[in-house]
């Protein structure tokens, strides 16, 4: 069974992130949420409240309602994102990712992403402002999925293990999801090494054994889970994406048609075949009634250029040196989920799984 829970989940025009509780709320979260209550109270119906209340817990920002109010930035970001200007949102500045954005804007996948507007400076740090996602949606429910057979860089790794610092902080991560996992000595030392912690974080998830993993999702009537730090089989995965589309088997059709229409793209995307595509995700939006579907690529801060005359296969096994991430390999396990899911009832369904 999925452990949900009832919480605010941001999502910052591409990125989405889950806190759990209202009394993790900021004041001023709290402080915005009761202003424009109780100015719709006085003016406007309640279920015109509920759609404002909706977007407080959907993004770092309270967007215009129909319009008229101006986008307000809540807390919890840490400034890496702030609000644009017509439905836009600005991030923190990444050399490499805007790099990649301003590529993606010339190549087959520029449906698939964001929409890159180019670079803004704000209280003299330098942003880039690109669409929000989730603008076009009603109520949306949303999932991320981070794609690929590994989320680092080879280069994060021979650099960890060159220089192998004993870390307390990803000891720590390690114990809250297994506190068996560690060995005597480094129980001994409360601290692990990177490299230690890398690749076994991806053993422990969907990314070692279907090339993806789910990060969070956050469905249109308020229910959250990430609680999928240890969802490794197609069953668990399938239970998952259940959950995010209510069982809802036309909408799942709609996803697989999505998937299968992005898949032929990446295949024959020269931006694509020419880059090392690591800890990318995939966002999955569609509107409460489930006839406005979205699925979008996000996130580009690792994804590395590959030599001149150089092209990955994207389903080979990842061996180091090779640079193969393993994303088609995810794909390609995530349409044949959602296909299963799509066409088999309750019964067939156990036995597929």
């Amino acid at each position: 069974m999925m452990t949900t829970f009832s919480g605010p989940v941001g999502v910052v025009g591409e990125k989405l992130s889950v806190r759990c509780g209202k009394r993790r709320m900021l004041p001023m979260v709290r402080k915005v949420c009761a202003a424009v209550q109780c100015r719709y109270r006085d003016n406007q119906s309640l279920q015109q409240w509920k759609k404002i209340r909706n977007m407080v817990h959907w993004s770092p920002f309270l967007q215009c309602f129909k319009k008229k109010y101006p986008w307000v930035q809540l807390a919890g970001h840490a400034g890496n994102f702030k609000a644009g200007e017509g439905g836009t949102i600005l991030k923190k500045h990444c050399n490499r990712e805007a790099k990649c954005l301003k590529k993606l804007m010339g190549d087959l996948l520029r449906s698939y992403v964001p929409e890159y507007k180019g670079d803004v400076e704000r209280d003299g740090e330098k942003f880039m402002e690109m669409e929000d996602l989730l603008g076009d949606f009603d109520t949306p429910a949303v999932m991320d999925c981070k794609m690929g057979t590994r989320t680092y860089l080879e280069d994060e790794l021979v650099k960890a293990r060159s220089n192998p610092k004993l870390r307390k902080d990803m000891y720590q991560k390690m114990i809250e999801i297994d506190p068996t996992e560690p060995t005597k000595e480094e129980n001994a030392a409360k601290a692990v090494t990177k490299p230690r912690y890398m690749v076994w974080r991806e053993s422990i998830s969907s990314t070692s054994t279907l090339g993806f993993r789910i990060e969070g999702i956050k469905k249109s009537d308020g229910q959250s889970s990430r609680d999928f730090k240890m969802t490794r089989t197609k069953e668990q995965v399938a239970e998952a994406f259940k959950f995010f589309t209510d069982g809802n088997q036309s909408l799942q059709k709609k996803y697989v048609q999505k998937l299968m229409a992005l898949r032929a793209t990446l295949e024959n995307s020269t931006f694509f075949q020419t880059h090392e595509v690591i800890g990318s995700s995939l966002l999955f939006v569609h509107d409460k009634e489930g006839s406005h579907v979205g699925v979008s690529l996000i996130d580009f801060g690792k994804t590395m250029s590959l030599p001149e005359g150089q092209t990955l296969d994207h389903r080979l096994s990842w061996k180091e040196g090779n640079r193969e991430d393993g994303y088609l390999y995810g794909l390609d396990s995530m349409i044949a989920i959602f296909s299963t899911l799509a066409e088999c009832d309750e019964q067939d369904l156990a036995e597929e799984f």
